[in-house]
């Protein structure tokens, strides 16, 4: 059997070495119309930065060491133009000599990745992409100042999101071809096109170049797969470390050395230095061979593939991030999965395709696992984590759902180097099935998520965590893990023996006559407590009220709280109570439930709060509506 393999990188070269090893007597075929394969393209930041100092160690292999091992046929800088599914041959021309000849397969592997997507802003081409090493290198010659740093085609895909960031509307790719550019000098300044995973690896790796960074961001938020409340933590970490965020906020235009910034509506925002401009708004998959093929195509725009990689031509298979997937979380699935496809462009899923696609064209296996989207990355020493659904998500399909913040150390407080973490569960409130998670934090962040993934494929439910068997040592974890912690709180809000209130509805109960009680320590309160748009005309609040009618919450504390609630806390009308994270605020919830009160408990305390109003305010939202209710 001869298999022909169109790309060279994760997906394509998965298959083609597990195809060897599993079949001695298969022809395999590579053809790559780029000059490297099996390349770290998600090192590619980090060699931009300096942190890995090799070039050399991005290059896993080539075409002669595989030759070697594998005995495949790795030819580079070998385009396919032509695909004739019936005849089973494709053309490919020879980029080194101009030729084109044929290729006879008896099973194609379409593996083309997917095309970087830039802003059609004026003076847009003299930005940068980075999809792969020839890019990388474009990047590092216009920060030293040294030739070879104009633009060219290039990119990488933003983990766990189907569209672009950061960019215009509409949006277009470049050209393949572009000139390139000699820096006379060493870059300064840069703008970083994009706030996804990998427009925020390419700023943390300019700053440690030395580069003043400038982040744009279409959207509201950066890293658009966590929630607001849980990026803003990342947003502050970048602009700790000197990177100027800007969103809500999209370039313009590019002069020679700057970068005109407006938002979404056109307005200008200022001209910010741009010696360097990085384009990482998102990919589009590259589907133009599955159409030459006669392949059909999904609504998201990828090769639409069945559970087994096959297109819709016979002995054509497509994978990695040209592919769609199928949805393991589309509302109605069970741990299955569902048929719905989408677009999840991760190397770990490229890889798997790979895998699979070989077991599948030998016989071996069928039905690949349907994705959920997990997804890291590091920012200064943050890291950032997600799996599955987002509640914005959540919300815009309509679905139900349960959230659930905690903020536990990653491992026992008493040990040194205890550290805080962000965690967010969002739970299906009728199944108690897991739906999403998310965690920012220092440490231990990466070990959480992908336990929580792991429950997600298992079919596990929330409660179930409750009950897991995790590693301990002092050093490593607690007795009661963070992630049992999301059990026990998921379990308690599913038996009803508490109820809990978000961030962002607050404000709501509190219009309609809750009473917000803080039940930390009187030092707690005065260091910050939660202050919320108090009922209007309501006389009795007081001296509590605190600027333009602000109220902030009632200090009662938990110890103090049987003595004084009869007193203090106004019967007849809900409470919400809150502490600093959660905890206490759940023992102050059940006292209170038995007292008689109807009452809630703020989920996440304090800091779920705080971080969620601060995500408005810095967000761009808020000021555009100012200026919009200004002019009008």
């Amino acid at each position: 059997m001869k298999i022909v393999i169109v790309g060279g990188v994760a997906a394509g070269m998965s298959a083609a070495t597990r195809l060897r090893r599993l079949s001695e007597d298969a022809q395999i075929v590579v053809l790559e119309a780029g000059e490297h394969v099996s390349f770290a393209n998600c090192g590619l930041p980090y060699y931009a930065g300096g942190v890995i100092e090799e070039r050399d160690a991005l290059l896993l292999q080539t075409p002669e060491s595989l030759a070697a091992r594998f005995r495949i046929d790795v030819r580079v800088r070998h385009r396919v133009t032509g695909v004739d599914a019936a005849a089973h041959t494709v053309t490919v021309r020879d980029l080194t000599t101009g030729l084109d000849h044929v290729e006879t397969y008896d099973r194609l592997v379409l593996s083309p990745g997917a095309r970087p997507i830039v802003p059609p802003a004026p003076g847009m081409e003299r930005a940068l992409v980075l999809r792969d090493v020839s890019d990388v290198d474009r990047i590092v010659a216009a920060i030293e100042g040294r030739a070879g740093g104009g633009a060219a085609l290039g990119g990488d895909a933003l983990p766990g999101t189907d569209a672009p960031s950061g960019a215009a509307a509409p949006l277009t790719e470049l050209p393949t071809e572009l000139p390139t550019e000699p820096r006379r000098a060493p870059a300064r300044s840069a703008v970083v096109i994009g706030g996804g995973f990998v427009g925020v690896e390419v700023a943390e790796n300019l700053v440690h170049r030395g580069l003043a960074v400038t982040l744009v961001e279409l959207s509201d938020q950066v890293l658009a797969p966590l929630d607001p409340e849980m990026a803003v933590r990342v947003r502050q970490e970048l602009e700790a470390h000197g990177v100027d965020v800007r969103t809500s906020t999209q370039v313009g235009a590019l002069g020679p050395d700057t970068a005109e910034l407006t938002s979404a509506d056109g307005s200008p925002r200022g001209e910010v230095p741009a010696d360097l401009v990085v384009a990482a708004v998102g990919v589009r998959p590259d589907v133009g061979l599955a159409v030459l093929a006669g392949a059909r195509t999904g609504p998201r725009g990828g090769i639409l593939v069945d559970e087994d990689l096959r297109t819709s031509v016979p002995d054509v298979f497509a994978v990695g991030d040209a592919a769609t997937k199928r949805d393991g979380l589309a509302a109605g699935s069970g741990p299955a999965g569902a048929d719905e496809p989408t677009l999840i462009p991760l190397a770990n899923l490229a890889n798997r395709h790979g895998r699979h696609v070989a077991d599948v064209i030998l016989g071996r296996r069928s039905g690949m696992r349907p994705s959920v989207g997990t997804a890291v990355v590091g920012v200064f020493g943050l890291t950032a984590a997600t799996v599955g659904r987002n509640e914005k998500r959540l919300r815009t399909e309509g679905r139900p759902y349960r959230a659930i913040h905690t903020h536990p150390a990653q491992h026992a407080g008493y040990y040194p180097g205890a550290s805080q973490m962000a965690l967010k569960l969002l739970v299906d409130p009728e199944t108690d099935l897991i739906l999403g998670a998310q965690g920012v934090g220092r440490d231990g962040v990466d070990k959480r998520i992908d336990v929580l993934a792991t429950a997600v494929a298992g079919g596990l439910t929330a409660s179930d965590l409750a009950d897991l068997e995790l590693a301990y040592a002092p050093a490593y974890g607690s007795a009661k893990d963070p992630v049992n912690m999301l059990g026990y709180v998921a379990d308690n809000l599913r038996a009803g023996e508490t109820r809990s209130v978000q961030w962002h509805e607050l404000e709501d109960l509190v219009a309609q006559g809750a009473t917000v009680v803080d039940v930390r320590t009187p030092g707690e309160h005065a260091r910050g407590t939660v202050e919320v748009a108090g009922p209007a005309g309501d006389d009795e609040l007081g001296d509590r009220r605190v600027g333009a009618g602000t109220l902030p919450a009632l200090n009662v504390p938990l110890d103090e709280l049987r003595a004084r609630a009869a007193a203090e806390i106004p019967t007849g009308a809900p409470v919400v109570v809150h502490c600093q994270v959660g905890q206490r605020g759940h023992t102050a919830a059940r006292l209170l439930s038995q007292l008689g009160y109807d009452v809630r408990n703020l989920d996440g305390g304090y800091l779920t709060w705080r971080d969620g109003t601060l995500a408005r305010r810095v967000s761009g939202v808020a000021e555009a509506e100012e200026l919009a209710g200004a002019r009008a």
